[in-house]
């Protein structure tokens, strides 16, 4: 039996063995914080900044500060399932609270806090929130609208000189008023736990209603897919507002008792390249957006003993991308798929083969195929859309206060991602595009994904999309909007070029026609593509060439 064979019957073996064990009461912070706890001197957090402060945590302080936060939502009259919207950055506060309002089983909304005055009352209004726990600087987008968000009655700000704005109390000072001691009633793992609002890239945003037993399913993600192990510490950049932060900063790796990261600051590679360096963790976890640039970078000089491990996810990884990190760190970045509404679904697992672009196998615990309109599975080979049987306790309970919207996403007793894909011989998975997004031109259906891939393997390019286009012969050709590396001069020749490498790379009915050369393209406040403007821009311009 070759390796790759012995693997593939490895991997088979863990998922046929596999069985959820959820138990039918389940708390995070009661049954993973405190009893991590235990050991007072266990790890639990790293938090750095970018004007070099740092502070460190153990899992009994987080317990103890969790548990304040507890007794303060309940001096305060949270009660369970009363809605709390969270935007707070990348301190530890922010697990501190999740974790205390989860103790107290209120019904938490993490959020971005980039949202804007808008987005916060959608949140609000769609809600019913009762409080807003923020950071200073994002009170500026919660005060204008208090008049339209009449159900919030508690403003708590975290500040950084305890002195809280007029109408907002200070939740550190609240904080060190209340107890450390917690004697909340046991919650059931199928009661209602934390709603994340989708990242709108085709309309407004979805409330995803997760359980206790979500938290919980997150560990398989860690030991499945990060391979994380006790006493590990796992570096993720995600936001905390949105649901990759759940397996990458707090439910995941603190499940299995390893140590989480946090650095506050903004994205910039040459310094996320020192700082992986200055931490150094065993295992890391960016976006492609991120690991895209990073290998725009001199990586000759990265210092990186302990890193063991490498995964990415939120969008497709592109295949030069992950050479070009294996080429200078020795260590293959493992692509994985999963949405807000699930954990993990598809990846790539530690000890299995990667095939360079594909997203991987499915999940343990995860029935997941390419199925057609009438729900039948598609043959190999054939592109079909990404559902998952049945209700495994990993997948979201409902489209919070929207039936027709829970309805729609199920075919049967399959959950429609809305995404599709092909399946291989070997079961791999390999992503075609939002149902949406799918190009079909001249009878030709094109997935973007592989469009964009080879455009980012050419030197000059750093990012690309690729969408529909109309086109009064074709009835769409794809257009790609192309970002290029700094110093390169947009002209007619590097849209030849470019087009002729899409073709030798590709298939010559998949080059983009159009290329049209962008400082930025646009994207979700979570940094994925928003493809639906891309597309309307480029209709846009195909309606004015046509007057």
């Amino acid at each position: 039996m070759s390796e790759t064979s012995s693997a593939l019957a490895h991997y088979q073996r863990q998922r046929d063995s596999f069985r959820w064990d959820v138990p039918e009461a389940f708390n995070f912070g009661r049954d993973v914080v405190d009893a991590h706890a235990q050991n007072p001197d266990q790890p639990a957090v790293l938090w750095k900044n970018a004007a070099g402060s740092e502070r460190r945590l153990t899992f009994a302080e987080v317990r103890d500060e969790s548990n304040r936060v507890a007794d303060l939502l309940r001096s305060l009259g949270v009660g369970p399932l009363d809605p709390v919207i969270l935007m707070l950055p990348r301190v530890p506060e922010w697990q501190i609270v999740t974790v205390g309002a989860l103790k107290c089983g209120a019904l938490l909304i993490p959020s971005s806090t980039i949202l804007r005055p808008k987005d916060v009352a959608y949140r609000a209004r769609h809600s019913g929130a009762v409080a807003i726990i923020t950071v200073s600087e994002q009170t500026a987008s919660v005060d204008p609208i208090r008049s339209e968000i009449p159900s919030v009655q508690h403003f708590l700000e975290l500040t950084t000189d305890g002195a809280s704005r007029p109408g907002w109390i200070d939740l550190r000072g609240a904080m060190d008023s209340a107890s450390d001691g917690w004697d909340g009633n046991p919650n059931s793992a199928s009661d209602p736990a934390l709603v994340y609002y989708t990242s709108g890239t085709t309309g407004p945003p979805k409330a995803v209603l997760h359980s206790h037993a979500y938290t919980y399913a997150q560990r398989y993600t860690t030991t499945h897919w990060h391979g994380a192990r006790p006493g590990d510490r796992l570096w993720t950049t995600s936001d905390t507002g949105w649901a990759k932060a759940a397996y990458g900063v707090i439910f995941g790796p603190w499940s299995v008792g390893a140590e989480v990261v946090l650095f506050d600051g903004r994205f910039d590679a040459r310094s996320e390249l020192e700082f992986l360096t200055e931490v150094g963790p065993h295992i890391f976890c960016a976006p492609p957006t991120e690991f895209r640039m990073l290998v725009k970078e001199d990586l000759s000089q990265l210092r990186i003993p302990n890193l063991r491990e490498c995964v990415s996810a939120g969008e497709p990884l592109n295949p030069e991308v992950i050479r070009a990190w294996k080429e200078a760190t020795g260590i293959t970045i493992r692509d994985g798929y999963g949405q807000t509404e699930t954990i993990l679904l598809v990846g790539n697992f530690p000890g299995v083969p990667v095939r360079p672009g594909s997203m991987g196998l499915p999940m343990p615990g995860h029935r997941v195929e390419t199925i057609d309109a009438s729900g039948k599975p598609v043959p190999v080979g054939e592109v079909g859309d990404i559902a998952v049987h049945g209700n495994p306790p990993s997948l979201f309970r409902e489209y919070w206060k929207d039936d027709a919207a829970t309805t729609g996403c199920r075919i049967g007793d399959w959950y429609m991602t809305g995404d599709r894909a092909t399946i291989d011989e070997d079961g791999y998975f390999w992503f075609v595009g939002r149902s949406d997004d799918v190009i079909i031109s001249a009878g030709y259906r094109i997935g973007p994904f592989e469009v964009e891939s080879a455009l980012i393997e050419h030197p000059d390019v750093v990012e690309a999309a690729a969408v529909a286009a109309p086109h009064p012969d074709r009835g769409s050709i794809v257009k790609a909007y192309v970002v290029l590396r700094e110093g390169v001069t947009p002209d007619a020749e590097l849209v030849t070029r470019l087009q002729d490498h899409v073709k030798a790379v590709t298939a010559p009915y998949k080059y983009p026609r159009e290329i049209e050369f962008v400082e930025s393209l646009p994207k979700t406040v979570s940094g994925k593509i928003r493809r639906i403007e891309l597309r309307e821009r480029s209709e846009s311009a195909a309606n004015t060439a046509a007057e």
